[in-house]
């Protein structure tokens, strides 16, 4: 015998109520087993949509995710902190920031997802280094904390099992872009890795899930309150994504591009954020003496990535895969390259084969695109702007179609936009 009915939920969230903690872990648990069917689930998440949660509901919903299955135990004889983005154009953050994060003495379990439309996956980008592997067992996440200090992996099939499942209903009922889902979401996820501490990357614009800085403000407050509520540290930085982050839009060109800010060069922005994030972990972790800039610069980032690449199985001497086929965008006249937009950009590297439509398919590890111009510079008639990578030439007209009217010049200079826009972190 059921403690509560379905119907009774759906219809207390339709009307504008609010469910009790009772009423939610009851009615997470039974989807998770089956006891409430697809459909009934798909209406409560409309009504959720339509009518959202306090932070109270919030709270126990994301509790009550985590609780559906394990919690990672991260005693590895130094303090944890993980980071989490919701996602950009050419946001290859987490592949410098983990090791560098592990050189100043934190140690950063980074459980990492796949790709899917515009915005690439971390894991996807990896896999591009020879012998890489995603899938690690709990005990070798802990035991590579321990001896290297950062991993990044996929998630063990154990954490949150509520949510693999109510995400893919999410995807096919139009119920995504629902603050209170998508926030506990993320949050179980994180909260069950098992760190004592967590910043994230709350993106805004053009190539972001939330395009106005209103709604990722929203979101990342909303974030914010769900760690400090679970006792995790949370602080979450708002940060721009109009423009693509770095030059390197893709896979290997990721970790390209990647391995040189961790040899202590590499794009000022990717260098900038890298280190704005590095700081608030290392704040979180009890580490706030530590220099990121300096062990950044200095290359000893790069020691612990190619630790934590071998450990993994990867080989970080290997040559990366090149495309079989480049195409150049050039500038049509002199002027300043005023936009450059980062969806755009984004779809554009998914046809050309970087990215999936759907979960199952292949990416191409060489395809993707290299921004040769930022906007705010100054460019000439017939300069290279864009280099298109592909192992599919008949591709190319598709991503061109994309570009067409978002890679524009101007004839006067253009400020660029701040990339880091506000920090949140919880109210005392």
């Amino acid at each position: 015998m059921e403690k509560f009915a379905a119907v009774d939920v759906i219809r207390a969230k339709r009307d504008g109520g609010r469910l009790s903690g009772e009423q939610i872990a009851w009615v997470v648990d039974a989807y998770t087993r089956g006891a409430v069917a697809e459909e009934q689930m798909s209406a409560l998440a409309m009504a959720v949509f339509l009518r959202g949660m306090d932070a109270g509901e919030i709270a126990a919903w994301t509790g009550a995710m985590i609780d559906s299955g394990e919690r990672l135990a991260l005693d590895v004889g130094r303090p944890t902190v993980d980071k989490h983005s919701t996602g950009g154009v050419g946001d290859k953050i987490t592949l410098p920031l983990a090791p560098l994060v592990a050189a100043c003495g934190a140690a950063v379990p980074q459980l990492s997802g796949r790709g899917l439309g515009h915005t690439g996956g971390t894991l996807d980008k990896l896999e591009s280094i020879p012998g890489w592997r995603a899938a690690l067992s709990a005990e070798e996440i802990v035991r590579q904390l321990r001896e290297v200090g950062a991993v990044v992996c996929a998630a063990t099939e154990g954490l949150a099992p509520a949510d693999r499942k109510l995400y893919a209903l999410r995807d096919v009922t139009g119920t995504v872009e629902s603050i209170p889902l998508i926030a506990s979401s993320i949050m179980s996820k994180k909260i069950a890795e098992g760190s004592s501490a967590l910043v994230l990357d709350v993106k805004a614009g053009s190539g972001a899930f939330m395009k106005t800085e209103a709604q990722a403000r929203e979101l990342a407050r909303t974030l914010v309150e769900i760690g400090t509520a679970h006792g995790v540290a949370t602080t979450a930085l708002l940060t721009g994504m109009d423009v693509p982050l770095g030059s390197a839009v893709g896979n290997a060109v990721e970790v390209a591009e990647a391995v040189e800010v961790l040899r202590g060069g590499g794009p000022a922005d990717v260098v900038e954020l890298t280190v704005a994030l590095a700081k608030e972990m290392l704040a979180l972790a009890g580490l706030p003496e530590a220099d990121p800039a300096r062990v950044l610069a200095s290359g000893e980032a790069y020691e612990t990535w190619c630790r934590m690449i071998r450990a993994q199985d990867g080989d970080p001497e290997a040559p990366l895969p090149k495309p079989r086929h480049v195409h150049v965008v050039t500038a049509e006249r002199d002027g300043y390259l005023s936009v450059l937009d980062a969806y755009a950009v984004g779809i554009a590297a998914w046809r050309l084969g970087a990215g999936r439509a759907r979960r199952e398919e292949a990416v191409q590890h060489a395809a993707g695109i290299l921004c040769l111009a930022k906007p705010g510079e100054a460019v000439s008639a017939g300069q290279p702007l864009l280099e298109l990578h592909t192992d599919t030439p008949e591709a190319v007209p598709g991503a061109l179609e994309a570009l067409s009217g978002q890679v524009c010049i101007a004839d006067t200079p253009v400020t660029p936009a701040p990339l880091i826009l506000d920090t949140l972190r919880a109210r005392p």
